[in-house]
């Protein structure tokens, strides 16, 4: 970390642990803040959240006894828009780690250019140890909690890590039911990610995989490769590694080898990326998937790929699984996997690393058309919604590979560097209250 990012760590008085998700990603959004010659006041602004929000709610379980949860909205900044940002049903749901999340969408809605600011959110529970009717319990529970400090016009959830369109239609249904009677309708739009039947849009539910694709269509070539020919590897095959993957299958690349909680498997033709899907969909994981080989963790990541795709969880990606890796590009397709460390490792090994923030933003893009029909009581096509969604990645693309340009730095800092300009801009017009 710089001198500058030290000074506005010291002057907010945050303890500046170098293993601390939260100030491994503000450090990272205030080396290019600096970068690009951001205010120090405007540092200081970003360096911390506008609001953080901590409930403990009590729900019934089946058995008819009680357990009270911990849940989470933090909201990181709204001076482009309404605060935006997913919901998390997750054993290791932190505040630290909400924070970190909702600092990295207020990045993504900028360098994107919606109007939008950044939030996250989430409940400390294993959404697998749920039955149907607890997990329906807790999720209107914690949107009674939450009250107020979400709202279509305020701060708009989406899914995220453990929640769906089911969990997102019980909280707009719950938020339908409580909010006043002026504001029901036109309801749905508290939360994006719905059913279709529900304001749901089309396109949602592979919305970041398809934007992750759209990106690699306009980087890859830059790298030498191309999109058609490649073989890649996956961490994760939830939502977003199993449509990147079905989505990749389409143009033709192959997936060689699946890592996620249920263990790591690696076929030396081809894994069928649709056939997978459907195998993780009745099991929960690829461990145990009869059509490829079952190999270590170790043997995962030493297996040669041109793309490496973490879909998973942050974090996944440290040192020493850098080391391993046998890639040529690291294409980010979950939420800051890679650590600050990994990331000098890999740039030592002369390997590239597509960023999360431009890579998976693909999800929150779509959830602003789900939003903004909502909004205008319209429903766009197929077509449509991938025509804009293609039409914004692309643009953000280009954002990124001119700010790598300008300001000599890798992908990942010119990404900040283009989004926090955007931030700036908006700031030096409508200056600070009062």
């Amino acid at each position: 970390m710089n001198q500058q990012v030290n000074r506005v760590f010291t002057e907010l008085e945050m303890d500046a642990r170098p293993d601390n998700i939260y100030i491994q990603t503000i450090g990272e959004v205030l080396n290019a803040a600096d970068l690009v010659g951001l205010p120090h006041r405007l540092q200081l602004i970003l360096a911390q959240p506008k609001n953080e929000v901590m409930v403990h709610f009590p729900v019934q379980m089946d058995n008819g006894e009680f357990k009270l949860f911990k849940g989470y909205r933090v909201q990181h900044n709204n001076v482009l828009g309404p605060y935006k940002g997913g919901i998390r049903y997750h054993h290791e749901v932190s505040l630290d780690h909400v924070k970190a999340l909702a600092a990295l969408m207020t990045i993504k809605c900028a360098l994107n250019q919606l109007p939008l600011g950044g939030a996250k959110g989430g409940v400390k529970v294993d959404p697998r140890s749920l039955s149907h009717d607890e997990l329906m319990r807790l999720t209107r529970r914690f949107t009674s909690a939450l009250g107020e400090n979400i709202g279509p016009d305020y701060d708009i959830p989406a899914p995220d890590v453990g929640t769906n369109a089911q969990v997102m239609a019980w909280m707009a249904d719950t938020y339908m039911n409580l909010c006043e009677p002026s504001k029901r309708q036109g309801g749905e739009g508290v939360v994006t990610g719905k059913p279709l039947e529900f304001g749901g849009s089309e396109g949602r539910e592979k919305a970041t995989g398809q934007g992750l694709v759209y990106i690699l269509d306009e980087l890859l070539d830059e790298l030498g490769l191309d999109v058609s020919q490649i073989s890649y590897s996956i961490i994760g095959y939830g939502n977003v590694g199993s449509w990147t993957a079905r989505l990749l299958k389409q143009r033709g690349a192959k997936l060689q080898a699946v890592l996620d909680h249920t263990g790591a498997i690696r076929s030396d033709k081809e894994i069928d990326t649709f056939a997978l899907a459907t195998y993780v969909a009745q099991t929960g994981g690829v461990g145990g998937y009869p059509e490829a080989d079952k190999v270590s963790a170790k043997d995962f990541y030493e297996t040669p790929v041109d793309v490496f795709i973490p879909a998973a969880l942050e974090q996944m990606i440290v040192p020493e699984v850098a080391s391993r890796l046998q890639c040529k590009v690291v294409v980010e397709g979950a939420n800051a996997p890679t650590t600050p460390a990994a990331d000098r490792v890999l740039a030592e090994r002369g390997i590239p690393v597509l960023p999360a923030v431009l890579c998976n933003s693909g999800g929150v893009t779509v959830s602003y058309f789900e939003w903004k029909q909502n909004r205008q009581a319209e429903t766009w096509q197929l077509n449509t919604v991938d025509n804009e969604l293609k039409r914004v990645m692309v643009s953000a693309a280009e954002r990124v590979k001119m700010a790598a340009k300008r300001f000599k730095c890798d992908l990942r800092t010119a990404a900040y560097c283009a989004a926090l300009e955007r931030v700036g801009a908006v700031y030096q017009l409508r200056g600070i209250f009062p």
